[in-house]
């Protein structure tokens, strides 16, 4: 994975249940990989994207910038 700004704003991509296609604009993607990881039910992660920069990624790739030493923010 590229060098990746948790500073850049980004968008959130989830499907949650029989609402269909949730959306959020988040100013920072570290607001919106936490809230991914943190508010969204596990299966609604595995099926969750964000766009940072004009790259997509997947509920797996989000867990591991969560995960990952740079994450800037405190976890749960």
């Amino acid at each position: 994975m590229h060098e990746f700004d948790y500073s850049a704003p980004a968008e959130l991509f989830a499907s949650h249940g029989r609402s269909g296609v949730r959306y959020r604009r988040f100013l920072r993607s570290a607001d919106a990989i936490r809230y991914a990881v943190e508010k969204l039910p596990p299966v609604a992660l595995t099926r969750a994207a964000i766009e940072v920069d004009e790259h997509r990624y997947s509920g797996s790739e989000i867990r591991a910038l969560y995960d990952g030493d740079r994450y800037p923010l405190p976890r749960r």
